[in-house]
């Protein structure tokens, strides 16, 4: 259990900074890859983390996905969503027997896609997807990160399924005990919580994301965002209910990833703020929180809706208006799903899937 591992992550935002801290914390050996090349420019003389995370490390720049997966055993995407199947596509051909990649946090089936370019190149190995990210943060200006908090209890599964006790030993031994096992990727799909609650801090706060402002996201979850964020978990926790999956609640979900009692919603995000770890609401429009929750995590949780017979009209909803505001189409922006072609295999395929890693089959 003392062994340190290598570990490449793809990405170089706030979440895979944060998650280089952990990792260096831990005392395993991070490298950063940034896809464009510009987010890694001055961390190699050192990131300092604040916040949750108190240290100064030096982690490892790679120049290439080549070199990332060459000088690393374990592979992490710590990205936005947008940006994983072109990352997918950059490793999978590098990628070998005896790695293990960690999706975190998973979005869209990418997993499947994955296994999908790898099982072309006859390669077999464990594909870990998180629900959620280890970390919550924001990346300072320069080689700063500040970590708000780190998660006591983080959802995965591994395809495929055979591989999962080794892979999560893995996770263990990187990132402690911390993990909950959860039966297969619809699970985890419907284990993030991020999209639904992401779409109800935006829509009630969207003018302040306009304007530039700075402002407290834990303080603006009032009562009544507070309350819509309650009807949004209760469209996918029907879901999840139908599909027969068990995933957590929204109130579990803040009280184990911020560390505050069970509350109305809106009272717990008051004691996140109180405490100061509510975090710093976007500051633009152009943020993650809509151009990647929107497309990658309410787009899924809606087909799923559909599938299962189970309509999630809110996130629906939610996709139609956010669309109307940003003039464009969100529901066609997912490459993942476009990959995929989800919408032609029956539910039952999906089902399967989610635990091989493979579909086989298509409706014609």
């Amino acid at each position: 259990m003392n062994t340190r591992w290598r570990v490449g992550i793809a990405g170089a935002g706030s979440i895979a900074l944060g998650t280089a801290a952990l990792l260096a914390q831990h005392g395993h050996h991070p490298m950063l890859w940034s896809p464009s090349g510009k987010s890694t420019e001055g961390l190699e003389s050192g990131v300092s983390s604040n916040g949750a995370i108190e240290l100064f490390f030096e982690p490892c720049i790679a120049n290439s996905a080549r070199e990332l997966v060459a000088e690393n055993q374990i592979l992490m995407l710590a990205l936005p969503a947008w940006g994983h199947k072109e990352v997918m596509d950059d490793l999978a051909p590098h990628i070998s027997l005896g790695q293990q990649v960690i999706v975190s946090s998973h979005a869209s089936m990418g997993a499947l896609y994955l296994m999908k370019l790898l099982k072309a190149r006859g390669v077999s190995i464990p594909i870990t997807a998180w629900g959620t990210t280890a970390v919550t943060g924001r990346r300072e200006e320069g080689p700063v990160v500040r970590v708000n908090t780190v998660r006591s209890r983080i959802d995965l599964c591994t395809i495929p399924e055979d591989m999962s006790k080794s892979a999560m030993s893995v996770c263990q031994q990187l990132f402690d005990d911390r993990f909950e096992p959860r039966a297969g990727l619809l699970a985890i799909s419907l284990s993030n919580l991020n999209p639904q609650n992401h779409l109800g801090i935006a829509l009630g706060n969207i003018t302040r994301m306009e304007r530039g402002e700075i402002w407290s996201q834990g303080q603006n979850v009032t009562p009544k965002i507070g309350k819509l964020l309650e009807m949004l978990d209760l469209e996918r926790l029907a879901i999840a209910e139908t599909l027969g999956l068990k995933v957590k609640t929204i109130f579990e979900h803040f009280h184990l990833s911020f560390h505050v009692p069970v509350a109305p919603i809106s009272e717990m995000n008051q004691q996140m703020h109180e405490q100061g770890n509510g975090g710093i609401g976007p500051t633009t429009e152009d943020s993650r929180y809509v151009t990647e929750d929107v497309p990658y995590g309410l787009q899924l949780t809606s087909l799923l809706g559909r599938l299962a017979e189970r309509p999630a009209k809110l996130h629906e909803a939610g996709i139609e208006i956010f669309s109307a505001m940003y003039d464009r189409d969100f529901a066609k922006e997912n490459k993942l799903l476009a990959a995929l072609e989800l919408k032609k295999y029956p539910l039952q395929d999906l089902q399967k899937a989610s635990f091989t890693g493979i579909l086989d089959k298509r409706v014609r």
